[in-house]
């Protein structure tokens, strides 16, 4: 943590009756987890038919 006057040196401003705003953009992020959530799925689409080529592959060969 930073210690220090508030409003001096850069910090910020103590205000009675004020409520603190978030720093975060709500439909950036949802739209964020929702890319992430997909690239999730389709690698792991991916690896599960990688394993199943393997398993072919495997079969063939006996």
């Amino acid at each position: 943590p930073v210690e220090g006057t508030p409003g001096l040196d850069g910090l910020g401003v103590i205000r009675q009756g004020f409520v603190e705003l978030s720093n975060v953009e709500l439909v950036v992020e949802l739209t964020d987890l929702i890319t992430g959530q997909r690239a999730y799925d389709s690698n792991s689409k991916v690896i599960t038919t990688s394993d199943e080529m393997l398993q072919t592959t495997n079969n063939l060969k006996r």
